[in-house]
């Protein structure tokens, strides 16, 4: 039998307790109120205290809040009041959004925001005075996402100018925007958007629930949050599109898909994501339907081309010579004829020579990166096959492998991609194309469990859906494509009627 010490045990707290309800609370005294806020923040080297007598104090941080409004705005008004209360200065202010607060955490949450805190002596509360300003880019064109035809402007790292932007493209009032609050240490801002009347309820709750559930201790980019929401965070495929174009954010927002924005990040999150539209291109929409079928009939062959070209030429090198041509056969043992190496090897060597080829572009500045491209790319190459490394057919399957990848709209898609390629690669150097088939249904098993917002991943496919089929490999007229897609499940299915204007002959 096991006992409880009384000293152990627990007292419940008081109601009503007077030293509980002190405790947070701003002080009337000016002194401790300036000392209770150096406290709480740590006393930095830009907080700036200001008196203006007899009895108001301002406090703030320097560089977050604008000088401009402070000096004409608030401590003209200021000095013209000096004696008054803080209701009535509160009034006199001439800024947008002013409150008064008696809780000290309220504050100092404020005061770093760009907030400026004004008191007055003898009174237990602060007037709250928002004047912040943040430094951000100007708008620009979107590096990662560049299109010929169509909008050619961007998200910078501003959420209220990101926010804009959304609504200049869409002017409705059943835009829909909830701001929310997301790590402890950092309390970055995010937005989560939405049409009210289109976007399912369903998937509003479970978006919201992910991210407030969250427990981080900081949120820096839009990327970090959207591996931390996905139904499958180990799954290397992201399940969730990463924009930087307003355009394309806003016409997933209009087929009732859920968007989400991150103070300090230019890449905006849209989800539910089927597999299909990774590899779809804004652009598609602009163009005539027959081009932008030819543009994503092409787009899909390059992808193939990208994971299987490769793989194919080895195992058909280690296991399969009976499908290679005979008129191939010739030129194909002579280029290989000084190669020490076996097939495998040899295609492993290439794709990673490719790979640091394109990491020390990416990472050196641009005019360096694309000379180290080209010349690293043509004297690796050619020395190689010279030196009897690899073959120059290889060295042709290998760079068309590259080319291909470079082809999908999405990034994050593309990385996937070339990392596919080496496993794929062993597979075949193993097991011929019985490893490649393996490789291949492995994938699509995977690819068939994985979920976007409890969307099917692999949508309008599996589940077969004939309607959203005629905006996914191919892109019929818009005439013909009245639905919005299945996959969002919306409230309002008709994008626009069906029914084609006639021209009057009058």
């Amino acid at each position: 039998m096991k006992f409880k010490l009384p000293f152990n045990k627990k007292q419940p707290p008081i109601a009503n307790d007077p030293v509980k309800e002190d405790i947070g609370r701003i002080t009337p005294s000016k002194i401790d109120f300036i000392q209770s806020i150096k406290d709480a923040t740590h006393d930095p080297s830009d907080l700036i205290v200001k008196f203006i007598p007899p009895n108001i104090t301002l406090i703030y941080i320097n560089n977050l809040v604008k000088d401009q409004t402070l000096n004409d705005h608030i401590i003209t008004i200021l000095q013209n009041n000096p004696n008054e209360t803080p209701e009535i200065i509160k009034n006199a202010l001439s800024v947008p959004v002013v409150n008064i607060s008696t809780q000290l955490e309220e504050t100092v949450k404020s005061l770093v925001n760009g907030t400026i805190l004004i008191h007055v002596d003898g009174y237990p509360q602060a007037i709250l005075a928002n004047i912040a300003t943040r430094e951000s880019r100007s708008l620009s064109a979107p590096e990662n996402e560049s299109q010929v035809i169509g909008a050619q402007v961007g998200f910078n790292e501003s959420l209220s100018t990101n926010i804009s932007l959304v609504r200049r493209y869409i002017v409705s009032p059943d835009l829909c925007n909830e701001e929310l609050k997301v790590g402890k240490r950092t309390n970055t801002s995010i937005s989560i958007i939405y049409m009210n009347g289109i976007a399912s309820d369903q998937m509003i709750n479970t978006l919201r629930q992910r991210i407030t559930n969250l427990d981080l201790d900081a949120l820096i980019d839009s990327a970090i949050l959207a591996e931390m929401i996905d139904d499958n965070s180990l799954s290397p495929f992201p399940q969730m599109l990463l924009t930087e174009r307003p355009d394309r954010f806003c016409a997933g927002i209009l087929n009732g898909k859920l968007g989400v924005i991150v103070d300090g990040s230019s890449m905006a999150i849209i989800c539910p994501q089927s597999f299909i539209e990774f590899f779809e291109s804004q652009e598609d929409q602009n163009l005539r339907w027959l081009i932008a079928t030819f543009v994503r009939l092409l787009r899909f062959s390059a992808i193939l081309l990208s994971v299987f070209l490769t793989p194919i030429y080895v195992g058909a090198l280690t296991f399969h010579y009976e499908v290679i041509p005979q008129a191939f056969l010739v030129p194909l043992s002579e280029s290989r004829a000084l190669v020490p190496f076996p097939p495998v090897f040899e295609a492993l060597l290439l794709e990673f020579i490719i790979e640091l080829l394109r990491e020390a572009g990416a990472r050196l500045p641009t005019k360096i990166g694309q000379t180290i491209g080209i010349v690293g790319g043509i004297v690796i190459g050619t020395a190689a096959v010279q030196a009897g490394i690899t073959s120059n057919i290889l060295l042709i399957f290998v760079a068309l492998s590259a080319l291909a990848s470079f082809t999908t709209p999405s990034y994050m898609m593309g990385n996937v991609i070339r990392v596919t390629r080496f496993p794929i690669i062993i597979l075949a150097g193993y097991w011929g194309f019985y490893g490649i088939m393996l490789a291949f249904c492995f994938i699509l098993i995977h690819l068939l469990r994985l979920s976007s917002l409890g969307a099917p991943y692999l949508s309008p496919f599996y589940p077969p859906r004939l309607q959203d089929m005629r905006d996914s490999i191919i892109r019929l007229p818009f005439p013909i494509n009245t639905k919005r897609p299945e996959i969002t499940r919306p409230g309002d299915q008709d994008k626009f009627d069906s029914e084609p204007v006639k021209p009057d002959k009058s």
